[in-house]
């Protein structure tokens, strides 16, 4: 079953086609009433409009016929099965009212067989634009959310911090090595860089060896020529994790996003992460975009 709802506040979008796709899951426990703002907050900031499904879990009966006698398992799905709709039913209202002015936000509902919820996201998500996926190192929920959009759903994914707050989306910045995977992320995060916005080029010279030098100053002269603002930021670790330094300097340079490669390996039931990507996961300090 699916419901929608749609909650509309007229407004200026820099990007009037694009749709940031944000998947809410209810089971075992939902986003942060705060970190759902931000994460709406930040879509609107992009200059796009929003759509949120939140998902509803089902549970398949379960045969116990010896079990029964000493826990209700039919009673206590059909209890978490009502908890998870009353939440959708609660963060549908949080949602509409969490828009603000300037923000189009819409809102369906979907019930899910347990378990398949990460899954049904990333097939929806492929009608949208970009995703937002509200980041928590904490929840197991969250990482199999992240996990599915990234590997499953084709989209962009931004990972979005519970502290995540309103403002404008005009500076990004970008972990250059020269990879494919960067190359993807660039090209992702320059399709929500509004006219005018600012790139920092980031090249970490004592982490890897580097194809060549001079790498963040090549593709600030590519950026240059096709009439992007950029700027070249070499950048060293000096006892600071990759994570930490990527992420230290895109702020420090006042970017609000941070662009980056990520997931070199194929896709199986864990993460298999690279230093910076798994680092960044475990302290995101700001909204990230990874590409995969």
């Amino acid at each position: 079953m699916q419901e929608s709802h749609t909650a509309t506040v007229k407004g200026e979008h820099n990007l009037p086609d694009c749709i940031v796709y944000i998947p809410l899951n209810t089971y075992p426990e939902a986003a942060s009433d705060d970190a759902i703002r931000g994460a709406i907050s930040f879509a609107g900031a992009l200059g796009c409009k929003v759509h949120v499904t939140t998902f509803a879990v089902q549970f398949p009966p379960v045969p116990s016929p010896i079990g029964g006698y000493l826990i209700n398992v039919e009673g206590l799905s059909r209890a978490a099965e009502a908890r998870s709709r009353a939440e959708c039913e609660r963060l549908q209202a949080l949602v509409e009212t969490a828009g603000g002015s300037g923000v189009e936000v819409s809102v369906t509902r979907q019930d899910v067989v347990v378990g398949q919820v990460p899954t049904i996201a990333a097939a929806e998500g492929r009608y949208f634009d970009l995703s937002l996926v509200l980041w928590s190192a904490e929840s197991f929920a969250t990482q199999e959310m992240a996990q599915a959009m990234i590997f499953g759903s084709g989209l962009p994914v931004i990972l979005v911090p519970p502290n995540a707050t309103a403002g404008t989306v005009d500076h990004i910045a970008i972990a250059w090595d020269e990879s494919r995977v960067a190359a993807r992320a660039l090209r992702d995060a320059l399709q929500i860089l509004p006219t005018g916005g600012r790139i920092s080029v980031l090249t970490v010279q004592d982490e890897k060896t580097l194809r060549r030098t001079g790498l963040a100053q090549t593709l600030v002269s590519s950026l240059d020529l096709r009439g992007y603002e950029a700027k070249a930021v070499d950048l060293t670790l000096d006892g600071r994790s990759i994570a930490a330094s990527l992420q230290d300097t895109a702020l420090a340079e006042g970017a609000q996003l941070l662009a980056m490669g990520g997931f070199g390996h194929s896709r199986i039931r864990d993460f298999i992460l690279g230093g910076a990507t798994k680092g960044v996961l475990t302290d995101l300090r700001m909204p990230v975009l990874l590409a995969h």
